[in-house]
């Protein structure tokens, strides 16, 4: 009898399919970049022997789109990590500030949707809460698509607001603070144990809109893993046992996230270099009164482009950051 092959297995085959199919992609991406680079090149050699000065604006137009798809190449070689590769599970939390911070999370939220929708990436909101009077105080959500982790790992830490307050009568200016947590999806997470004493399970009826089925069964799930202190909860699906294996897979990430964390902490003080934990420390600032300034304060990539930031033009901080840490 044979043995079975590798495409025996129908998840394997998946994988191997997205892989070829990655491999692919980026073969193309070269073959066009190299396509534009010899027209360009053709262009050249007719301005040049006819003397043809009206090709300069073409020749111009198209070198910026070779400069542009040769950085986008460019960043895909700078996603070597680990788990660059992998789905992204992603948290925003609003910091101390009552309304304001809601508000501030809800407009990141925004932002990144705004990002991922862009970048065809496809994303499903976990679990949600919203603000007393406006905003978001958390919402955790996952976002599938080519290299997602790889991209959003750069929007882990504290970004913060300053701007008029539009929920102060006196219209002052306001800071407020929001937190992204950002975790790879790792499908192979044999090595991460979680035993079901270490876990208090509690159920609870889930808000917002959804239908007849919101708030009527008990079906949304909060998961605290009682070593850590580590909480997850979900409620977006429709029974409890699937909220309960989604808010499993967010717990496994974040283990996976504190363990990561743990073995560099260790290794930087065995090299005598123990930095600050990159969570929870204020990594951009988004200013919009009395001047409009995004600045990243790790890569000092800036914008006066506030308005085109907040509506999900962030590849330049992202790119920048690649670059910081290649």
């Amino acid at each position: 009898m044979e043995e079975p092959g590798f495409w025996d297995d129908p998840e394997d085959a998946t994988a191997k399919n997205a892989e070829l199919k990655s491999i692919n992609d980026d073969m193309d991406a070269v073959e066009a970049l190299d396509e534009k680079f010899d027209d360009i090149e053709t262009l050249i050699a007719m301005g040049d022997e006819e003397g043809d000065l009206s090709l300069l604006d073409e020749v111009k137009d198209g070198v910026e789109k070779l400069a542009a798809s040769l950085d986008e190449i460019r960043m895909k070689t700078l996603l070597s990590g680990e788990y660059d590769g992998c789905d992204a599970i992603v948290t925003l939390q609003a910091g101390a500030g009552g309304t304001e911070a809601c508000d501030w999370a809800g407009m990141l939220f925004r932002m990144y949707s705004r990002f991922c929708d862009s970048h065809d990436f496809k994303t499903e909101v976990l679990d949600l809460l919203d603000g007393d009077e406006a905003g978001i105080k958390s919402v955790t959500f996952e976002v599938h698509g080519a290299n997602a982790y790889g991209f959003l790992k750069s929007e882990k830490g504290v970004h913060r607001l300053v701007r008029l307050s539009p929920f102060n009568a006196n219209n002052k200016r306001q800071t407020s603070f929001a937190s992204c947590i950002v975790m790879p999806i790792i499908e192979d997470d044999s090595d991460i144990e979680i035993n079901d004493d270490e876990l208090r399970i509690d159920t609870y009826r889930a808000s917002g809109a959804g239908g007849q089925h919101i708030n009527k069964t008990s079906s949304a799930i909060r998961i605290t893993h009682i070593p850590t202190g580590i909480v997850v909860q979900c409620q977006n699906e429709r029974s409890q046992h699937q909220n309960k294996e989604k808010a499993m897979q967010v717990l496994r990430s974040r283990l996976r996230e504190l363990q990561d964390e743990e073995n560099e902490a260790k290794a930087d003080e065995i090299r005598g270099n123990v930095q600050d934990n990159a969570f929870g420390s204020q990594i951009r600032s988004y200013v919009l009164q009395p001047y409009t300034m995004v600045k990243d304060r790790r890569t000092n990539e800036e914008t006066a482009d506030a308005d085109g930031v907040l509506n999900g033009k962030i590849d330049n901080f992202i790119n920048a950051y690649l670059k910081y840490i290649s």
